[in-house]
């Protein structure tokens, strides 16, 4: 791992709407962004894109497995269906001390059903089917999953949400001052990652009433009453 200090993120997925968004508000916040795809082509066209869009950007583009090795926060934000084969695939290049994201959402449309439900899974959510196959020493942490994609992309707009961040406790800190890189965001402590199986499924609520509501750029959550 070429990177221990926190300062480079890698985001695998990072050729996504929603890993794309993030992608351009770290780069925005002056941290130095690694996109990975599976075809590394498509993560360099997706770095050259952020960097177009924010002169000077720190932002480079290459195959998951080499994004993975330069950075100590490695973001996966793929769906679902992918998320078990992108941690298999980079289960090499990880190692001991780095923070592995889990973004996923079990949707249905992992299964051909509607984007509004959820499937069960053994594990109990997709963060812990990732902590299940992720190598011993690395910490998973659950956080990302109820930001809107195209809020994200807003880049002269705050994104108005709450982040729940799920995880050990020293982990699970360093991805809560990560948010505080985008404005608007507020992370929360979300404690152990087995809650992260309730905050997965708050993803499906919200698709939900986006579309009942009409609402294509997405809904935030907040929690109230929390000191300031």
């Amino acid at each position: 791992m070429t990177d221990t200090n926190g300062e480079a993120i890698a985001i695998l997925g990072g050729t996504g709407d929603q890993g794309l968004g993030l992608a351009l508000r770290f780069a925005k916040a002056g941290r130095r962004v690694v996109i990975g795809s599976r075809k590394a082509d498509r993560a360099v066209s997706a770095a050259e894109e952020v960097c177009q869009t924010i002169p000077g950007a720190d932002v480079t583009g290459c195959e998951n497995s080499e994004a993975t090795g330069q950075a100590a926060i490695v973001i996966i934000s793929v769906p679902f269906e992918h998320t078990a084969g992108t941690v298999k695939g980079i289960k090499d290049a990880l190692s001991e001390g780095q923070i592995l994201v889990s973004m996923a959402v079990p949707l249905a449309t992992a299964v051909g059903d509607g984007a509004m439900r959820t499937v069960g899974i053994w594990q109990g959510s997709a963060a812990e089917l990732v902590q299940s196959l992720a190598p011993s020493g690395v910490d998973v942490v659950s956080a990302f999953q109820n930001v809107s994609a195209h809020r994200l992309r807003q880049l002269d707009q705050p994104v108005d949400c709450d982040v729940v961040v799920s995880g050990k406790k020293a982990p699970r800190s360093k991805v809560i001052e990560l948010c505080k890189l985008v404005p608007g965001l507020r992370g929360l402590d979300g404690g152990p990652l087995s809650n992260a199986r309730i905050v997965e499924d708050i993803t499906a609520l919200l698709i939900g009433m986006n579309i009942r509501y009409k609402l294509p750029d997405g809904l935030g959550i907040r929690f109230t009453g929390l000191p300031e």
